[in-house]
């Protein structure tokens, strides 16, 4: 049952870096669009692809949250406890985003909608750059079981900012293919296509290099998740490559570029390295010293949690996915 547990939280955090990390890199990508003329196209695709999803892929998050803290309250303390600044950040950072995001939209002056637009952007950045250091903290074990373990030198420190790092330019990665298939459909522009395939092919060598420089930051500074990393974990993380490779090919051939199967192969290229982290990290939530069973609830909650996932699997699932599916026809109005 603990086990069933586990894989139920990090569904949620596979799907959450899916969807959310495609929702936060647009941000990246409208930070770096150039002035008001300049970016004007890009900005426009990505409030059209975003604007009527991204309030819905929080859900995870809550998703998340919800199961951390019912099923393995002590992890959720320990974690809480020490790793608040990042956590605080990300918080702020959602906020300060969503209201970027909706204002630029009413804004009727230059200067205003340049402001929102900036902490819309910087915000997307920052957002999952903390997540990256929480993980990077919790995965390095540098979060003690009892929780109150020191506020930055847990995830400012080289595998956090790893992390950091990497969940940035995975983000990138990720909104950069999804906005080059959204450039095709259902309003096709060859331009914008080509300017986020470009932007696509970079962020994904970007990746690459991160994940090589990260190589050697876990044998240093990890050593026992470089270890099963590179041993149980490693089918995941080779299927991680293909994935992520494969992508940037039929990203290139531009017969393609229509087609959903980049943005499919971005997906599960993301999904497979985050599972390879949970099967590295099992048993173990905290590094090596708290592991599921030690941090699980009590039988009776693990059982309510089962009936009440089951029960957002038939519910929310095929609501979240009729959005996606609704918004990829075209048949919503795209709002803050």
């Amino acid at each position: 049952m603990t086990d069933a547990i586990g894989v139920i939280l990090f569904i949620g955090v596979i799907a959450y870096a899916v969807f959310g990390g495609a929702d936060f890199g647009a941000g990246f990508w409208d930070l770096t669009a150039g002035g008001a003329e300049r970016g004007s196209a890009p900005r426009s695709l990505i409030d059209r692809s975003i604007g009527p999803v991204w309030e819905a892929n929080h859900t995870w998050l809550i998703y998340c949250l919800v199961v951390l803290w019912t099923g393995f309250p002590p992890a959720f303390a320990a974690i809480t406890t020490t790793l608040y600044i990042p956590l605080g950040l990300a918080a702020l950072g959602i906020v300060l985003r969503g209201s970027g995001f909706a204002f630029r939209k009413v804004t009727l002056r230059t200067a205003q909608q340049r402001l929102t637009g900036v902490i819309f952007a910087i915000s997307s950045v920052l957002t999952p750059f903390c997540f990256g250091g929480i993980a990077g903290a919790v995965a390095s074990g540098r979060v003690p079981s009892a929780g109150g373990g020191a506020p930055l030198s847990s995830w400012l420190n080289p595998t956090g900012v790893l992390g950091g790092v990497l969940a940035v330019v995975v983000c990138a990665y990720l909104a950069a293919v999804f906005l080059s298939s959204a450039a095709t459909h259902p309003y096709p522009d060859e331009a914008l296509h080509l300017y986020f395939r470009r932007r696509a092919l970079a962020a994904g060598i970007a990746v690459g290099i991160v994940c090589l420089a990260g190589v050697f930051v876990l044998h240093v500074d990890a050593p026992r998740l470089f270890h099963q990393l590179s041993t149980r974990g490693l089918a995941l993380l080779i299927v991680s490559a293909a994935a992520g490779l494969a992508a940037l090919a039929t990203l290139r051939a531009r017969r393609a570029r229509r087609a959903r199967l980049p943005r499919s192969l971005a997906s599960l290229a993301v999904a497979t390295v985050i599972a390879g982290w949970g099967v590295a990290q099992y048993p173990y939530l905290l590094g090596t010293h708290l592991s599921l069973t030690q941090a699980a609830a009590p039988a009776s909650t693990l059982w309510v949690l089962v009936a009440v996932a089951c029960t957002a699997a038939v519910l929310i699932a095929p609501s979240l996915a009729a959005l996606y599916v609704l918004h990829e026809r075209d048949r919503l109005t795209s709002s803050a």
